[in-house]
């Protein structure tokens, strides 16, 4: 019988959780945010997190100690939520019927149901039309957008991020904000940011 204690395996796992806490933990609120952008969802943006977080510590030792921790964890993040996405295409569509039936008859009661359009319209107008801009920008696009106007990385760290060149980061900037600037030219001025 191997006696554990005599490795100190105790004291070599919380000597590991440490490392691991200070140097990745300061960037969770970060990892959440962008989590929410791209999953557009807080349950999913928690699951995501949580298993970036799970994969993050699993290959811990894969890290090299003074490069980019904050870089290394979105890389898992973002590739994290690519697989998932190509999982669930590659699923074949589900149906829970006692869920149709359910939606049906909320089909029916909304239908029934007195809806003030012109409260609705105005609610969050400025997040609804920002956040369809946003949708309508290809994916690597709104990537770029996001890590370099939104979360302030820098060229070098989103192509790092990306696992792709300088100049491939920076035409998808480009091009991300000429069409965000096309789709939201008319919002802009019908707002009076255009005289």
């Amino acid at each position: 019988m191997i006696n554990i204690d005599k490795y100190n395996i105790t004291e070599m796992k919380t000597e590991r959780q440490d490392k691991f806490n200070l140097e990745t933990l300061p960037h969770h609120n970060a990892l959440y945010n962008y989590a929410l952008k791209i999953s557009k969802n807080h349950e999913d943006a928690q699951d995501l997190l949580q298993e970036t977080y799970y994969k993050a510590y699993k290959n811990y030792q894969q890290f090299e100690k003074g490069t980019n921790s904050k870089a290394w964890l979105y890389m898992i993040l973002k590739n994290t939520f690519i697989n998932n996405y190509r999982k669930l295409k590659r699923e074949p569509a589900k149906v829970n019927y006692d869920e149709m039936d359910e939606h049906n008859k909320n089909i029916k009661l909304d239908g029934t149901m007195d809806n003030n359009l012109e409260l609705d319209f105005y609610k969050d107008l400025l997040d609804d039309d920002l956040s369809d801009a946003l949708t309508k920008l290809p994916t690597k696009m709104r990537e770029v957008f996001l890590l370099y106007d939104l979360e302030g990385y820098t060229y070098e760290e989103i192509a790092e991020i990306g696992d792709c060149p300088i100049g491939t980061v920076r035409s998808r900037l480009h091009r991300a904000r000429y069409l965000l600037k096309e789709n939201l030219f008319e919002y802009a001025k019908n707002k009076g940011v255009f005289n």
